[in-house]
């Protein structure tokens, strides 16, 4: 993946903004860091790795040199265009003081401190005072008040009472490296309440740890409630989920689809078992040795046969120009459920394939789906969708059109069940197909024929293929 090199900064330190890396994308969470400041890193180096609303993609470094901070958390969610990394190529020694450029006053360099987390603090670190309130009333001191007045209490002094007025100093941010944040974050530990005991006054894990057991001490030393009370804080029976990423895009596409485009599903059940028999016969010739061959390749295929009879199935709907396009190619979108929710990359191309070629493009998209490396360019262009949820244990469904596309089409799983077969009552390979289409650009008539199709191909997958080709 390209990635433009940042604009170096004066000093030769190098700063690395998120970049877009899918179509439009605003934001990415960062799953894991690669690097850590004072690592040597070169030039298309991976540094970390991020997951967008579509995929887990990993970033490569455009500039060579020495890591100076990590500016974003493992966790943290980032907007496209920030800062997340900075690196000194050697070229300036860093950040310059301000006066001559690529010079930096002793003073200056005593007091810069370095990311919190990371490295010792300076000993002769100084804080920008705070403004105190501006006195009210004249600048000249007020006038005693008349009569006699009574005692106060003598209270101790402070260092700043001591030394007179001054600034009061900020109070100073504790230090800690981000996956510590992240874990007190998890916790409920306030770091400012952490004692630290790592070097140069870091706080650790362990540190972030014995605090949150130290504050769940008192409520364990609590008087038991009676046994036969109920336990009413649904907060300790009930987890939540945080929503981004992948499940995020998908909650919020499937929601723009279901209330934008007017969702028609019509049902088809179809005697399989002949296509069961060619899948078997199949799997034993050597074209498909290194594949896996299961009835979701036959199921795409017929789809494809189905698409290329009635090509205005495969189209989309232009709001803006009032247009129906209609797609002369088919880039085949197939639904996989993953660990972080559901993706749809396409097959590019799908009815321009034989069925070995089809078979290994259905292997290498499912199986880079599930380990969470779909590309961007696999997830976009789609023009028409199939989903097995019959691998679930389900029969059918009503799925949602694929934002883009006119139809998708699921088929179920493959029961043995009674079936009337050329005139006598036998026991049959049969599914359920569902297709879902937009009745803005598909009518009744075009859906029907589209599954009625379908479920002819798979009736007999080798006669269909002899007839249609």
């Amino acid at each position: 993946m390209a990635i433009q090199k940042s604009e170096p900064s004066v000093g030769g330190v190098q700063s690395f903004r998120l970049p877009d890396v899918g179509e439009g994308l605003v934001e990415a969470e960062l799953l894991t860091w690669y690097v850590k400041p004072g690592d040597e890193i070169e030039v298309n180096q991976m540094i970390c790795e991020i997951e967008t609303a579509k995929a887990v993609v990993e970033l490569p470094s455009p500039f060579a040199g020495t890591v100076r901070e990590l500016l974003a958390e493992e966790g943290q969610t980032v907007e496209v265009g920030a800062v997340i990394i900075t690196v000194d190529d050697g070229t300036g020694g860093g950040s310059p003081a301000e006066g001559a450029p690529g010079e930096k006053a002793p003073a200056e360099e005593e007091r810069e401190k370095p990311l919190v987390g990371y490295g010792e603090r300076a000993a002769s670190t100084q804080r920008r005072p705070r403004r105190r309130p501006a006195p009210s009333g004249p600048a000249s001191a007020p006038a005693p008040e008349p009569g006699p007045k009574a005692a106060e209490p003598v209270l101790p002094s402070t260092p700043a009472e001591e030394t007179g007025p001054g600034p009061v100093p900020a109070p100073e941010r504790p230090l800690a490296k981000p996956p510590v944040r992240k874990l007190a974050r998890d916790l409920g530990v306030d770091l400012a309440s952490v004692t630290p005991t790592g070097e140069g006054g870091v706080v650790t894990r362990e540190d972030v740890r014995s605090s949150a057991e130290a504050a769940q001490a008192p409520a364990a030393q609590a008087a038991p409630e009676p046994e036969a009370a109920p336990r009413t804080d649904r907060a300790v029976r009930e987890r939540r989920i945080p929503v981004k990423g992948v499940r995020k895009h998908t909650a919020a596409a499937m929601v723009n689809s279901a209330f934008t485009a007017p969702h028609v599903t019509e049902f088809l059940q179809v005697d399989v078992t002949r296509t069961m028999k060619a899948v078997a016969r199949l799997r034993e010739r050597p074209d498909f040795a290194d594949v896996r061959v299961s009835p979701l390749l036959l199921v795409a295929k017929a789809l494809l046969m189905a698409v290329r009879r009635h090509p205005e199935i495969n189209a989309s709907w232009d709001g803006d120009n009032q247009e129906i396009v209609v797609k002369d190619y088919v880039n085949l979108g197939i639904a996989a459920a993953t660990e972080r929710g559901l993706v749809v990359p396409n097959i590019k191309d799908a009815d321009a394939m034989a069925l070995p070629e089809l078979s290994a493009a259905l292997k290498r998209l499912t199986e880079t789906a599930r380990e969470g490396k779909t590309s961007p360019a696999d997830m976009s262009g789609g023009t028409i969708t199939v989903t097995n949820v019959g691998v679930f244990g389900v029969d059918a469904g009503t799925p949602i059109i694929n934002p883009g596309e006119a139809a998708i089409l699921a088929f179920g799983q493959i029961r043995d069940m009674p079936w009337v077969h050329k005139g006598e009552l036998k026991i049959r390979k049969v599914t359920t197909l569902s297709l879902s289409f937009d009745h803005r650009l598909v009518d009744g008539e075009l859906g029907s024929k589209v599954l009625r199709d379908v479920g002819a191909a798979l009736e007999d997958p080798e006669l269909t293929a002899l007839a249609w080709g």
